[in-house]
């Protein structure tokens, strides 16, 4: 069975999970929750996490419907006793305001730890209270915004069905995890919302990630370093700033990213669409990457390899040193672009891109008077299909 085929077997998989039969379930109501969006029920949540995790069968940890929890920073640790652990998620988990964090909580609200065999399952909603963050970074006063969701060294690990609003900084990380699935989630968060990322890839290997919309201020999903066996299809992204390999290789890192799959998506006004970013003087490589059958809607830049990504305060000098990307196709992608440059493949001077493919590529302008054009630096490849607008510098 090849890759895709196995992912597709690991997705049924993921809907026949429901009613969790003979499972004990810990209601959070039971250990003193409240739900009235004011009480701290973070007390009552970590008790009802030591008995769900502590039970040797399945167990379940309910949050109902109809009330609202304030929950503060917290870490649900692992390993837990049973194989098969479940947290439904009816109701709405919130954040606290900004001003009653401590120093010590400004990196993550919630975070899931070493636990195998853990689903997470909607309708329900976790509300990361951002907007407080945002305008906090954007005066200048705040460096960093914590990171909503974290998952940590948890192996097949499923989110179904959540909704995610408004992260002060991330939504979703996932971090040293293998066998991630993550389907028919929403993650919602003003344009404007600071490196409000949608889902952040990292030190993780077969993640699968399906039939979701993300929305947001950056990134709809991003694929860090040390990541591979990365699968993404049927995601609506927009506003946000597209599904990106990267960035790589910043402060002259070694990045090892390779066999990405990202098929079937729409971008919606988004900044890019299907991006591979990396820092000038990185190593290492980004190889055996795909992006096919690909909608874009009214995007700044559609397709494009930066290979000079400058970000923020940083002084960015030229290095001769790169990340090698190689092995990437661009396949069966359309729609229309706000800018001239449809296609950009900004490639390092000194170690170019290899085994660029692009085939049947139509992108148009977004006004219908305009035409859209290539643009290279060092990239080497074939181009064949139709492609318009055509890239010279592919064979």
């Amino acid at each position: 069975m090849d890759i895709l085929r196995a992912s597709l077997v690991l997705f049924i998989g993921i809907y026949i999970v429901s009613g969790c039969v003979d499972a004990t379930y810990f209601n959070v109501m039971r250990y003193g929750a409240v739900g009235n969006g004011k009480k701290d029920d973070s007390e009552a949540f970590m008790k009802a996490w030591e008995d769900t995790c502590g039970a040797k069968e399945k167990s379940v940890m309910v949050i109902p419907s109809g009330r609202t929890f304030l929950v503060k920073p917290m870490t649900f640790s692992g390993p837990c006793k049973s194989g098969n652990v479940y947290i439904q998620i009816f109701g709405k988990v919130i954040a606290p305001e900004m001003s009653s964090w401590n120093d010590d909580d400004a990196k993550s609200w919630l975070v899931f730890d070493s636990i195998d065999g853990l689903t997470i399952q909607g309708p329900g909603q976790f509300d990361g209270r951002g907007s407080s963050w945002w305008k906090c970074r954007v005066d200048h006063k705040c460096s960093r915004a914590p990171t909503a969701f974290v998952a940590h060294n948890c192996n097949h690990l499923k989110i179904i069905g959540v909704y995610f609003v408004d992260a002060p900084m991330f939504h979703i990380v996932i971090n040293g995890c293998d066998r991630v699935a993550i389907s028919n989630i929403h993650i919602t968060a003003p344009e404007d919302s600071m490196n409000t990322d949608g889902i952040h890839i990292g030190n993780s290997r077969n993640v699968y990630i399906d039939h979701s919309i993300i929305a947001t201020g950056d990134d709809c999903i991003s694929i860090g370093d040390n990541s591979s066996y990365v699968f993404i299809s049927k995601i609506t992204c927009g506003p946000g700033h597209g599904i990106s390999i990267g960035s790589l290789g910043e402060d002259k890192s070694s990045a090892a990213v390779e066999v990405i799959r990202v098929s079937s998506c729409n971008f919606i006004k988004t900044m890019n669409g299907a991006r591979i970013k990396t820092w000038q003087g990185g190593s290492g490589y980004a190889r055996d990457i795909k992006f096919e059958d690909i909608y874009f809607d009214s995007v700044d830049n559609p397709i494009i390899i930066d290979q000079y990504y400058c970000n923020g305060d940083h002084n960015c000098e030229t290095h001769k040193s790169a990340v090698k990307v190689s092995d990437v196709t661009f396949k069966g992608l359309r729609g229309t672009s706000t800018k001239e440059v449809a296609i950009n493949l900004a490639c390092s001077k000194t170690v170019g891109c290899t085994d660029i493919t692009l085939e049947r590529i139509q992108v148009k302008h977004v006004k219908r008077e305009k035409d859209t054009i290539s643009n290279c630096i060092n990239a080497h490849g074939i181009s064949q299909g139709p492609v318009s607008p055509p890239v010279p510098c592919l064979s």
